[in-house]
């Protein structure tokens, strides 16, 4: 076992999975001889060579168009976007090509690409860097969407979004990228998509969050639980698109109280959906409404103002305590 950050972890997911498989290559602004902005492709180059590791123009939708293609042709590409918050700039090659092939085939081609992006806030970016719209690509359909909290799930998630059939889009939360260090094993891992964890289990409340909102929520709960003794379960989605519907209802029918974390803006957020999926399949269950400690409806704010932006421990330890206090 090695102790690794999620940047190690993710370099290490690539590494491996170019290795065991010659199909696949990665493409993306800066990846080959810089390593990429964060060091994340970092050795690729050297090791794969300038066939399978790309460096493209600054052309997000020529980037995505040019993987499709290659998944098209056989080749399974990981494409980075260098910022999530130009990547809107590739929407109509994933929403108008690369979700649709499956469908538009009658199932006969498929199209095995995963971009991968860093998104969020807490290392005081620039707007255009701090964004966290994962709804945005959860809501097309055909698209799946994952979002790792820590260095082993990143690992184990990428390598199986690589050898995903569909479109997956990969969202690497910035804060987490070297925020901690964590054990990962010396042998591939791979995690199911679609598929939630239990963290820890409980039976008076349900934390639900993911990505880096994930070390908040964590430290919230285990204030709550110090203080009051209360027994509360925390599930790291992991997945956005397809979500684990199964988990979180069996959680809230066990705890009847509820708390979701999401870094992105309030409203229209993955939050909304977990709401209305305890609607369909806990709603007499709950004991107390469902709350949601979320960013704000605005865009992310500069410097000195984006901790106020993010939700802090504090904002997590005090929609726990009204909701066990309803």
């Amino acid at each position: 076992m090695s102790k690794l950050n999620m940047v190690q972890a993710i370099n290490l997911a690539l590494h491996e999975e170019m290795a065991r498989d010659g199909s696949v290559v990665c493409l993306g602004q800066d990846i080959g001889v810089d390593g990429g902005v964060f060091r994340v492709t970092e050795g690729l180059l050297d090791k794969f060579g300038a066939e399978r590791v790309i460096d493209t123009p600054l052309a997000e939708s020529g980037i995505l168009g040019s993987a499709i293609g290659m998944a098209i042709a056989g080749l399974r590409p990981v494409a980075e976007m260098q910022f999530s918050g130009f990547s809107y700039l590739m929407l109509g090659q994933l929403e108008g090509n690369a979700a649709r092939y499956r469908a538009r085939s009658q199932g006969r081609f498929t199209c095995p690409l995963v971009v991968r992006m860093p998104y969020g806030g807490g290392v005081r970016a620039l707007e255009h860097h701090s964004e966290s719209h994962e709804a945005t690509f959860a809501h097309v359909p055909g698209v799946k969407v994952v979002i790792p909290s820590a260095p082993g799930n990143a690992r184990a998630l990428l390598a199986a979004a690589i050898r995903d059939p569909d479109p997956v889009v990969f969202m690497e939360p910035k804060r987490s990228y070297r925020a901690f260090r964590e054990e990962v094993s010396e042998e591939p891992e791979l995690m199911e998509i679609g598929k939630a964890q239990v963290v820890q289990e409980g039976g008076d409340l349900t934390v639900i969050s993911w990505g880096a909102m994930m070390r908040p929520a964590l430290q919230a709960v285990a204030e709550v639980q110090e203080q009051r003794g209360a027994s509360i379960e925390l599930i790291d989605l992991l997945t956005i698109s397809p979500m684990d519907g199964e988990t979180i209802a069996a959680s809230v029918k066990k705890t009847g109280r509820c708390v979701i974390v999401q870094e992105a803006p309030f409203s229209l957020g993955p939050a909304s959906e977990i709401i209305a999926t305890i609607n369909d399949k806990a709603l007499l269950h709950l004991e107390a409404p469902v709350k949601r400690v979320t960013g704000y409806d605005i865009t992310v704010p500069y410097f000195s103002r984006e901790d106020m932006y993010l939700p802090s421990p504090g904002r997590v330890r005090r929609a726990i305590e009204e909701t066990l206090d309803f």
